[in-house]
């Protein structure tokens, strides 16, 4: 066989299409709620960690440095086969959700203090000045701000995401990865994961483009 019959073949693409297409709606809900979870999370660990009490905030401050630090790898089994052993059971996709958001909030909750701590502190004191609560203060004059300046790299973080729950197919869920690497055993042929490569190329090229144009846009507006 040569080399479109071994990797491009169209007939194994089309009987084994149906499967890659129910593993790529999946791997996108995956995505899609892992990456709503973390950034909640990593809303909630920022502000904890910026403007809670001592204590908190050291905590705050471990949970990020412990979850940037771990292989989301580990994470997924340790709570897929070891978390039984203590009587919490989840299934796959809940197990590859939990890890995914924790390691994930890690991250956003750098990338939102970094937008936090940009905002010119004379927003705050003028805040401040007009008798804002912290509350009314954080929801109405710096979250709004911090979030416009972190689109960019939280959207980067969107993309690592997804790509990760290519990971999930050690737990046995039934992913986009999951679904090729079944196929390419059905058919001992690998064309279905070039047919996932594919299809995870279709998901995150459009992310990648829409994250090039909101840094060109920033630039321009920084350089007026």
């Amino acid at each position: 066989m040569g080399l479109i019959e071994t990797f491009f073949n169209l007939e194994v693409l089309k009987q084994c299409a149906m499967v890659l297409l129910q593993g790529l709606q999946l791997t996108v809900f995956l995505g899609f709620t892992s990456l709503l979870l973390s950034f909640a999370i990593g809303l909630v660990l920022v502000l904890v960690r910026l403007y809670a009490a001592k204590p908190f905030r050291f905590l705050a401050a471990a949970y990020i440095d412990v979850f940037r630090a771990i292989p989301l790898l580990v994470l997924l089994v340790l709570i897929y086969y070891a978390l039984p052993f203590l009587g919490i059971n989840l299934s796959p996709f809940w197990a590859a959700t939990s890890a995914l958001s924790l390691v994930a909030a890690a991250y956003a909750a750098e990338c939102f203090r970094a937008g936090i701590e940009a905002v010119a502190r004379g927003q705050f004191e003028a805040a401040k000045a007009l008798g804002f609560s912290w509350k009314d203060m954080m929801k109405d004059v710096v979250l709004p701000q911090a979030l416009k300046l972190v689109v960019p790299p939280s959207t980067g973080i969107g993309i690592s995401l997804i790509k990760d729950t290519a990971l999930a197919s050690v737990v046995a869920m039934p992913d986009l990865l999951k679904q090729a690497s079944q196929a390419q055993a059905f058919y001992a042929n690998p064309s279905p994961l070039i047919g996932a490569a594919v299809l995870y190329l279709v998901i995150l090229l459009p992310l990648v483009r829409v994250v090039s144009a909101i840094e060109a846009k920033q630039q321009r507006a920084g350089s007026r």
